[in-house]
C-alpha cells in the first residue's frame, strides 16, 4: 500500500495532536479503554448481546453509559488542561500546511469531549482546524471499531467520493486496526499513518509499509512536501530545459 496525497487528514488526539505532560496519565487511560473494549466483546459473546454491563458497553437501554473510567480519572486532576498536555512538536506546521493545501481534517478521539477534548482543542487553538470533531460520548463503539472514523466522516460538510483519499493518523495499535475495519465501508482508500512506536508495530505487523510511519511530525512535513509538488510546474520547467539545451 503505497502513501498516497490526502484529501481529508484525520487525526487521533492524545498521544498525537497532543501529548501529555505526564505520559503516566495518558498511558493509564489507554490500557483502561483497551481493557474496557474487551470486556464488552466478552460480556457480548457471553450473554449473546442480552445483558450487557452498564460499565463496560458504550449504551444499554437506549441511553449513553456513564463512561465511567474516562470520567473517574478526569474527575482525578484539577489542573487546566494546559498543565496537562501541550500540542506535539511540529504539528501546528502539519496543520497549516494541510490547511493551505485545501485538505479537510477531522480529530477522532476516545477521550471525552466535554470537559476535556474541547477543552484541549480551544486551548491552544487546534478547533479552527478541524471541520468536525469525534470524542467518545458521539458513538457506541470505540476503536478499533471503525465507528469513530465513519461518523466524522459521514458529519463531513462534503461526503466523501471515490476520488478522496482519506488518512488516519493515529499512535496506537488501536488506530491502525479501526483505519483498515473502515476501508471495506468507504468508496475511496483509507490509509492508517502511525505516530511513533506503538502504531508502527500494527502497520508492519498488517504489511502496510513503511512509509506509512513516521517518528515525529518533522518527518511528515518533508513527506507532504514531496507529495503536493506541483508536478505541472515539474513538467513545464522540464520542457523549459529541454528547449535551452
Amino acid at each position: 500500500m503505497s502513501l498516497q496525497k490526502p484529501t481529508i487528514v484525520l487525526f487521533d488526539m492524545d498521544g498525537t495532536t497532543v501529548r501529555h505532560i505526564n505520559p503516566w496519565l495518558l498511558h493509564v487511560v489507554e490500557r483502561l479503554d483497551d481493557l474496557a473494549h474487551k470486556g464488552a466483546r466478552l460480556f457480548s459473546w457471553v450473554f449473546n448481546r442480552k445483558i450487557e454491563s452498564p460499565a463496560l458497553v458504550e449504551y444499554r437501554g437506549g441511553k449513553r453509559k456513564k463512561l465511567l473510567v474516562h470520567r473517574a480519572v478526569h474527575k482525578m486532576r484539577r489542573k487546566p488542561v494546559e498543565q496537562i498536555v501541550e500540542p506535539c512538536p511540529g504539528i501546528y506546521d502539519i496543520l497549516d500546511f494541510l490547511q493551505e493545501s485545501n485538505v479537510r481534517m477531522g480529530i477522532v478521539s476516545t477521550a471525552l469531549g466535554k470537559g476535556y477534548g474541547h477543552d484541549v482543542l480551544k486551548k491552544f487553538d487546534l478547533d479552527r482546524y478541524f471541520e468536525v470533531t469525534i470524542f467518545r460520548e458521539d458513538i457506541q463503539r470505540s476503536k478499533p471499531y471503525p465507528d469513530p472514523l465513519l461518523q466524522a466522516l459521514k458529519l463531513m460538510n462534503k461526503q466523501p467520493c471515490e476520488d478522496d483519499n482519506i488518512w488516519y493518523i493515529g499512535d496506537r495499535h488501536k488506530d491502525v486496526k479501526a483505519a483498515l475495519a473502515a476501508e471495506i465501508h468507504l468508496p475511496c482508500d483509507i490509509q492508517p499513518i502511525a505516530y511513533t512506536l506503538n502504531a508502527a508495530i500494527a502497520v508492519l505487523e498488517h504489511n502496510i509499509g513503511p512509509d506509512h510511519i513516521i517518528m515525529g511530525w518533522p518527518d511528515l512535513e518533508t513527506t507532504l512536501i514531496e507529495l503536493f509538488k506541483d508536478k505541472t510546474t515539474e513538467e513545464d520547467n522540464d520542457k523549459k530545459i529541454t528547449k535551452i539545451f
